[in-house]
């Protein structure tokens, strides 16, 4: 399998989410993964994702078709199998053999938790993960939001999605209120290459869409450097709601975001109200992250000043300098 070099050591060799599995059918699919352009596709096989460029005279292959579980390109008929390997060159005589080096670059490509996946180097993990979920899991319980395009870094979404003190303001009369800002402190530490933080208490008006009103428990969880989680325990109950977004970057200033949250209270309630409701977060989010300066994520602590509410921030910056992470990042 043969990639294009990409400037990031860590996220070249992770899963990608591109589309949602429902979004992609019998027409191939454009899309841009850390700044290259990619292809997929589904044949009765299975999925597929190639460099979006046919080689002969560069025209995307996502603007030709699938016949016969091969893809054509649009412009002169040229047809890839799915190893990347060129099957049929119309214009060549009849009994004229192929050129070999008739190929194109192929990545690995994959289809799980309702997701297509795409890697371009070498897959760090066989499977691809969204935090803790897992398919063998039951899905009833779970919504999946998005996607949601940004203009921001990808460690740029993520850092806000892990900012409690912003829910306050930003979300307020929903996940806050300015009236009680205070956080008290807490710990971040690390289990198993997972950042996990200490409960953080907080009163949330309406929580989830539904209009009530709880004392709500937070814990953070960073998986990965663009996968990230938190756990919300409501009133000292039971009840909790877990909420993880996994964000695919486009490129260093641009990022598509992918939600999916999973609970164990208010089953019986239409998805479409908690779609709404976090629909309606990811504007006043994007408010923010779209006009942060530097837009891309300052790794070096002293660059900004920071608070002990700033605990999980502080902690994924230093988790993407311990792993080596540069994309998104200054």
């Amino acid at each position: 399998m043969t990639t294009l070099i990409v400037k990031d050591p860590v996220l070249i060799h992770l899963w990608h989410p591109v589309l949602f599995s429902n979004e992609l059918n019998e027409q191939p699919k454009a899309i841009e993964i850390l700044g290259e352009k990619v292809v997929v596709f589904r044949t009765s096989q299975g999925v597929y994702a190639f460099k979006d460029l046919c080689i002969h005279r560069g025209v995307p292959l996502s603007l030709g078709k699938v016949v016969n579980d091969e893809i054509i390109c649009p412009y002169h008929g040229w047809t890839y199998n799915s190893c990347g390997t060129c099957t049929r060159i119309p214009a060549l005589p009849e009994g004229k053999a192929i050129p070999t080096k008739a190929k194109t670059i192929t990545y690995y490509c994959t289809e799980e938790l309702g997701f297509i996946w795409v890697c371009l180097g070498e897959p760090d993990m066989s499977k691809p993960k969204i935090g803790e979920l897992t398919s063998d899991r039951s899905q009833n319980n779970q919504v999946k939001m998005g996607p949601y395009e940004l203009e921001a870094a990808g460690p740029r979404v993520i850092e806000n999605f892990l900012d409690v003190t912003h829910l306050m303001f930003v979300h307020e009369g929903l996940l806050g209120d300015s009236q009680f800002p205070e956080i008290s402190d807490y710990q971040v530490y690390q289990k198993d290459g997972v950042l996990i933080s200490d409960e953080i208490d907080i009163y949330q008006p309406d929580p989830d869409g539904r209009g009530h009103g709880v004392h709500a428990k937070y814990t953070y969880k960073v998986f990965q450097p663009l996968c990230a989680g938190f756990r919300k325990s409501i009133d000292d109950s039971e009840e909790f709601f877990d909420l993880y977004l996994i964000v695919l970057p486009v490129n260093e200033k641009k990022s598509k975001a992918y939600m999916v949250m999973e609970r164990n209270y208010a089953l019986e309630e239409d998805e479409n109200i908690f779609i709404q409701f976090q629909d309606l977060l990811i504007e006043q989010d994007r408010i923010i992250v779209e006009n942060q300066k530097p837009e891309l994520l300052p790794l070096d602590l002293q660059a900004e000043l920071h608070l002990k509410s700033d605990r999980v921030s502080i902690a994924y910056r230093k988790f993407l300098m311990e792993v080596g992470l540069t994309f998104g990042t200054k």
